[in-house]
């Protein structure tokens, strides 16, 4: 069974988080077509192995994946679950072939997204999503992608971002108040965004993809500020989009492209450190993030039984002192209470 870690809200609510979660993005058929046994199966693995923190969004096979979510959670005791989904994107149905997400989203249903962080935009979401869902409340509420990578510039994140403090978050503020949802923050793929959030509003966690990683730390500041506030973090993308699950090999991805030279030889050293060790690089990958006290959840994706059994295995892998501190020696991970190492 996975190990707990316990956040409490702002409005003092207690959340068990199981440290490996479920990162439901493969389950909206993410680069590649899966069946709905498929999805099942590598669900039920999950649950049977302990895993009771589920993430999905709108956006994850627009509208795919919640909808796998509920086919599996149906039945079981709400209690016994903890499941975030995502708001800032509403979906609108296409004709055939004109919907959004062509070459990432495969097989999916037709529809169209529209960005909006309001108030009104906020709460359409999110009724949406209960109805995919089958649910009356959901855990916790993640604003989705309210970042460069997702907007492009500097100023058109700037402005999503007051767009949300001016409408979304008042919205998110008050279902915490009335209980339809236990928490809130934001799910994006940059750091700069929660560390700028959190010092404007009162966010319980956030879900960090990609940005506190094995290979990267550049996001440690914010991190240890969150610990120092009592606000949560969920570390997706642990594997940072591939090269730290398939090893450095050629084609291997990093951030959703192929991995630059620079990257490849960083992760070859890692590796390098690893095997000395008798680890496995994905393992280390995996528990790295726990070990910072922000940290309440790491959600790998797998989209098929094989990955699946791989992240559970990571999770129940004891990793030795001494690989830490061989990594720290190289110069691959931040020295105890010394600055983070970049990339």
């Amino acid at each position: 069974m996975q190990k707990i870690r316990t956040l409490t809200t702002r409005k003092g609510k207690a959340l068990r988080f199981t440290e490996l979660g479920f990162g439901a993005a493969p389950l909206g058929n993410l680069f590649k077509a899966v069946t709905e046994d498929e999805a099942q199966a590598v669900l039920a693995a999950a649950w049977a192995a302990g895993v009771r923190y589920f993430d999905t969004a709108p956006l994850y096979g627009l509208g795919l994946s919640e909808t796998r979510i509920n086919h599996f959670l149906r039945g079981k005791p709400r209690g016994d679950y903890v499941l975030s989904t995502k708001v800032g994107r509403l979906l609108s149905v296409a004709p055939p072939g004109q919907g959004d997400g062509a070459g990432k989203w495969i097989d999916v249903p037709s529809r169209r997204e529209k960005f909006d962080y309001s108030h009104d935009g906020v709460l359409r979401s999110l009724e949406a999503s209960l109805e995919r869902l089958g649910l009356d409340r959901i855990d916790v509420l993640f604003v989705h992608d309210l970042d460069i990578f997702t907007h492009g510039s500097e100023m058109a994140k700037a402005e999503r971002l007051a767009e949300f403090m001016a409408g979304g978050y008042r919205a998110l503020d008050r279902l915490r108040d009335e209980g339809v949802i236990a928490a809130f923050g934001a799910g994006v793929n940059e750091w700069e965004p929660c560390d700028w959030l959190m010092q404007r509003g009162a966010f319980d966690v956030f879900l960090l993809a990609g940005r506190y990683t094995l290979l990267e730390q550049a996001a440690a500041g914010f991190m240890d500020r969150a610990a120092a506030s009592g606000v949560g973090v969920v570390i997706g993308g642990p594997y940072n989009s591939g090269i730290l699950a398939t090893g450095p090999r050629q084609g291997a991805h990093f951030n959703y492209a192929p991995a630059p030279e620079a990257v490849l030889r960083r992760a070859e050293r890692l590796q390098a450190v690893c095997e000395r060790h008798g680890v496995r690089l994905v393992d280390a990958a995996f528990q790295y993030p726990l070990r910072h006290p922000a940290v309440v959840s790491v959600i790998p994706g797998g989209q098929g039984l094989a990955e699946m059994d791989s992240n559970i295995r990571a999770a129940a892998t004891r990793i030795p002192d001494a690989l830490w501190q061989a990594l720290a020696n190289e110069g691959l991970i931040p020295q105890a209470g010394s600055a983070a190492c970049g990339l």
